[in-house]
């Protein structure tokens, strides 16, 4: 583990680098140029391109890409599994209580990988903006303080745990699930309302009920992920609880397969036409049709039946954790498809007084994009291996 997480960090540290680099360190416009080379054409081109979005690592035509991708899955799935093991405190699941620590600290580590990649989409350089001017109405400003309250609360969860403070674990996870309720909420309307509010990508403004979309997505793939720790961590031990654990994330991982599959069977009768047509049946098809057979398809027939063998339950969660994120991207650029509304009914707008309308567009994400995604899994891993060094979180309580 520790060799994937090196190999994994590494890879981040390099795509940071190159998008440092990109952002602070090129040559660029600015003030004193233009004053003393005014009418220079290759001035006046980098100019232009400054404005239009040639460069840089995001077009004017997809201004979200991978890292809202990825930062929705990784945040919304790590806080699933907090709530989920939140609520199994509460009414004493003891199958999960046995491996709290473990789901915990997958959880912490997924939610502060997801927030070193919205950092990097904001510039980590100028985030003191943030503290010295608050923002107080503003829905992402909020995030900060629910954050700085809600991870320290979920690192205390874990040491109680780990003491054995049974008395204490159950009111903090009253706490931790109040947090959790308040923070997924705040952030499942606030992630949605953001999309929904630009009316130039209509996807997202005609998708129905979207924080409820974000909750039930991310719960799937919570489960998915809670079933492969299970097996990576305990399968090996022939331990009884391994086997009673994952039959209970089977059933309910089954039933959110089962609610996920009802609502895109009713979404995409409400959502705008032109985008049904595009994503159903034009370039995106694939993408849908592929995010279907993993994250409904495949793991609804595996999870159907109770298989004695762990494989096939492994073989349905690893489906659910790629089509999940198959979803997310399909979301993310679906909404990029036409590169602003037709609210004046007469096309859709052009940039460019002398630039073809575009129908469709599908912007690549950078190397350095993916890089830092892709790394970001070693903070999860890195987080976990020191965790299960100091305090040995894999190992099942049997008292």
């Amino acid at each position: 583990m520790l060799l994937s997480a090196l190999l994994l960090l590494g890879i981040a540290a390099i795509g940071t680098v190159d998008v440092l680099i990109e952002r602070y360190f090129t040559q660029a416009i600015n003030a004193h140029s233009a004053a003393f080379s005014f009418g220079n054409e290759s001035l006046i081109d980098a100019t232009r391109k400054a404005l239009q979005g040639d460069i840089g690592e995001v077009k004017r035509e997809a201004p979200w890409t991978l890292y809202i991708v990825h930062y929705m899955y990784m945040i919304y799935v790590g806080s699933g599994i907090v709530f989920i093991v939140a609520v199994a405190e509460l009414i004493g699941i003891e199958t999960i209580k046995k491996t709290a620590a473990g789901f915990l600290t997958l959880g912490l580590g997924m939610i502060v990988a997801g927030l070193f990649t919205i950092l990097m989409d904001l510039n980590i350089p100028k985030l003191y903006h943030m503290f010295l001017s608050p923002q107080y109405r503003s829905g992402m400003w909020l995030m900060l303080p629910l954050y700085a309250l809600y991870i320290p609360m979920i690192v205390l969860e874990i040491y109680l745990i780990l003491v054995h403070r049974t008395h204490w674990i159950k009111r903090v996870a009253w706490v931790i699930l109040l947090l959790s309720l308040a923070l997924e909420f705040v952030e499942f309307y606030i992630q949605a309302k953001l999309f929904n509010m630009n009316s130039a990508r209509h996807l997202w403004t005609s998708y129905p009920l979207l924080p409820l979309y974000f909750m039930i997505s991310s719960f799937v793939a919570s489960f998915a992920l809670m079933i492969l720790y299970t097996y990576l961590s305990y399968s090996t031990r022939n331990n009884p609880l391994c086997k009673a654990l994952t039959g209970k994330l089977q059933r309910w991982t089954l039933y959110t397969v089962m609610l996920l599959a009802v609502y895109e069977a009713t979404a995409y009768l409400f959502i705008d036409p032109k985008w049904a047509r595009i994503i159903l049946f034009g370039p995106f098809r694939f993408l849908f049709f592929a995010y279907l057979i993993f994250a409904i398809g495949i793991p609804f027939m595996l999870l159907l039946k109770d298989f004695k063998n762990h494989t096939v339950k492994v073989i349905a969660a690893l489906s659910l954790i790629f089509g999940t994120y198959l979803g997310k991207i399909i979301f993310v650029y679906g909404g990029n498809a036409y590169p602003m509304s037709d609210r004046f009914g007469v096309g859709f707008e052009k940039y460019g007084e002398y630039e073809a309308t575009k129908t469709f567009i599908f912007f690549f994400p950078p190397w350095s994009e993916i890089a830092v995604t892709v790394g970001s899994w070693g903070i999860v891993l890195m987080l976990f291996w020191v965790a299960d060094r100091l305090w040995n979180i894999t190992q099942i309580d049997n008292e």
